[in-house]
């Protein structure tokens, strides 16, 4: 059985590429532009883990990440190009 990986970002070509690698090493990818529907998807996909982006659209990574702790006790790895001691801290702070 393949490992499920939800990847959420807004930058399609990171998306596509990021996608394309973790596929390469037999992950079978669930991908989102954003998380306006990712508590959704965990539900109805089961995925293993997520990769989620800090920088989204609409709503932030934190926020969604939030969201994520209150109803499931998945792996999440934060992706993001900010460098800030505070968005680490409240990234692990979250979880």
């Amino acid at each position: 059985m393949d490992k499920k990986v939800l990847l959420v970002d807004d930058d399609e070509k990171l998306r596509k590429l990021l996608g394309e690698y973790l596929e390469g090493y037999g992950f079978k990818v669930i991908a989102l532009a954003d998380g306006s529907m990712v508590p959704e998807t965990i539900q109805a996909k089961s995925p293993d883990m997520v990769i989620l982006d800090i920088m989204l659209p609409k709503r932030n990574g934190l926020e969604v990440l939030k969201d994520i702790r209150m109803e499931f006790a998945i792996p999440v790895i934060m992706l993001t190009a900010k460098g800030d001691d505070e968005d680490r801290i409240v990234g692990l702070e979250l979880g």
